[in-house]
This record gives C-alpha cells, sequence and structure tokens, in this order.
C-alpha cells in the first residue's frame, strides 16, 4: 500500500483565485477582497445596485432632481443635468437613503418606462422600444383601435396605405367556397349601405342598402361575363318635340323633371 501511495501525485495545495478587479464586469458590482474592513459596507452598496437594475423600472426622464422623489425610485437623467444630477448625464439615478446613486448602464439593459408603460431597451444613448423580430405570426393586431376575434385586424386613422415593393401591388380577399363571403363592406354609422365582391356566390355584385337590412343589388356580373342590372327600369327613353305625360300613379324610373322631355316605350323582357 505504501508503494502505491507513493506513486500517487500529491493532492495541490487550496489556491484562492485571483480578483483582477474589484469590480463585476456587467453590473460593476463591488467584490468584498480579502481582508477588508467594514465587508458589509460593500455588500449593501452591491445590494442597492441590484435592487435598482434589476426589474428595472424608470419613473421619468428627467434633467433636474424631482422636487419629492420616492425612496427606491429610478430617473433616467438628460444631458444638461443640474444641481444634484450635475455631470451624471445619461445615468440612472437610484434614490437610496435620501442620497443619489448613479449607474452606467450597457447597451442591452432593459427597464420599463413608467411614462409610456412600455418595455425598452438601451441602445447607448437613449432608451427606445424593443424592436420586433422579422417575422412574426399574431392572433389579432390592433392599430389605433381594439382588435377582437372577429376583426383580427383593427386600423383607426385617418387613411391606409399598401404601396408596391418596386413592381406590382395586389389586395387578395380568399373566401372557403362558392357560398361564402369575399367582399368590401362600406359603412355609415356602423351601418352597411354598400358592399361590393362576391357575396353568396361566384358572381362579382355591387349591393346597396338603406338601413344595413335590405340589400337591392344594382349590379351583378357572371362568371361567363354577362351583366344584369334587376334594378334597372323596365322601360327606354328618348328625346323628341312631343311630350308625353304618365297616368297618375305609374313609375317611368325618371326624374319628374325630366318628364316634359322623354317619350317613353315600354318593351317585353324574355329570360
Amino acid at each position: 500500500m505504501a508503494a502505491i501511495r507513493s506513486k500517487l501525485s500529491p493532492r495541490p495545495a487550496e489556491t484562492e483565485i485571483a480578483i483582477m478587479s474589484d469590480k463585476t464586469v456587467n453590473l460593476a458590482l463591488p467584490y468584498i477582497m480579502p481582508a477588508q474592513a467594514q465587508k458589509h459596507v460593500t455588500h449593501n452598496e452591491a445590494l442597492q445596485t441590484l435592487d435598482a437594475v434589476v426589474q428595472l423600472v424608470i419613473a421619468a426622464h428627467l434633467a433636474n432632481p424631482p422636487a419629492a422623489p420616492n425612496e427606491g425610485e429610478c430617473f433616467w437623467v438628460l444631458p444638461g443635468a443640474t444641481d444634484a444630477w450635475a455631470g451624471h448625464s445619461e445615468r440612472l439615478a437610484l434614490r437610496q437613503d435620501g442620497s443619489w446613486i448613479f449607474i452606467a448602464p450597457r447597451t442591452g439593459w432593459r427597464g420599463f418606462d413608467r411614462i409610456d408603460g412600455r418595455l425598452k431597451v438601451f441602445t447607448g444613448s437613449v432608451w427606445d422600444e424593443s424592436p420586433l423580430p422579422a417575422d412574426i405570426q399574431l392572433s389579432t393586431l390592433g392599430v389605433g383601435a381594439t382588435a377582437d376575434s372577429t376583426n383580427r385586424l383593427a386600423v383607426s386613422g385617418p387613411a391606409s396605405l399598401f404601396t408596391h415593393s418596386g413592381d406590382d401591388h395586389r389586395l387578395k380577399i380568399n373566401k372557403a367556397a362558392s357560398a361564402n363571403t369575399a367582399s368590401l363592406l362600406f359603412q355609415s354609422g356602423w351601418q352597411g349601405k354598400a358592399e361590393m365582391g362576391l357575396a353568396g356566390d361566384d358572381r362579382f355584385a355591387i349591393k346597396v342598402s338603406n338601413d344595413g337590412g335590405v340589400w337591392k343589388t344594382a349590379l351583378s356580373i357572371t362568371p361567363e361575363g354577362r351583366v344584369e342590372m334587376g334594378e334597372r327600369p323596365l322601360v327606354r327613353a328618348a328625346r323628341t318635340p312631343g311630350t308625353l305625360s304618365p297616368a297618375a300613379g305609374s313609375t317611368t324610373g325618371f326624374d319628374e323633371r325630366l318628364i316634359p322631355f322623354v317619350q317613353v316605350h315600354t318593351r317585353c323582357c324574355v329570360d
């Protein structure tokens, strides 16, 4: 056994890891140094920094210290800082124990901006909104409006722009089957007034309504290209020197101001 032990390498003595700096790399938290007196001071300083930057909330962006800051509040110091913030522009100012602690953020830090109510990312000079990924799928999207399960894309604004990227541009509206609807609906006061598209079949139709409930088809084009106008008056009119006044209660389809100038010819229509 003694011979075996003599061939084993001796156990290395425990070594102390050398600390090249007195602060951590990312958050600049102070290390407790060997044989340091009052270690609790250094430890508490590190806890104060962690308390500010972990779950960071920026109360406001200011150039001057607020008159009555709350304990633990954190502010972003704007350029041209004055008073107790002078010389600490573009730093986080943490109110702690009645004094200010200034922290230099690193690019990529995230914090909640309480004024905007948004999550911000530090770019190296300003706090900007977190960019969206290049490819994203959303169940709903509202732009100035509230989207829902039916109107999954809702936009509120004076105009909407769809433009080309160097060539053509098409707006495509697809329906599942012939009996479904693919159309554009025009409303006034949230009441349907006009609709154009494929409504209930494969004919392209333009419909109008007075109340949003009863609709009349003004124009219909079949897939074969035949044009139908179901509400067209069944009369022909031509201007002649003579005049003809329709009988009381009859319908011509023309404004009464035109009656003295038209001659009405009835015709029979056979499908």
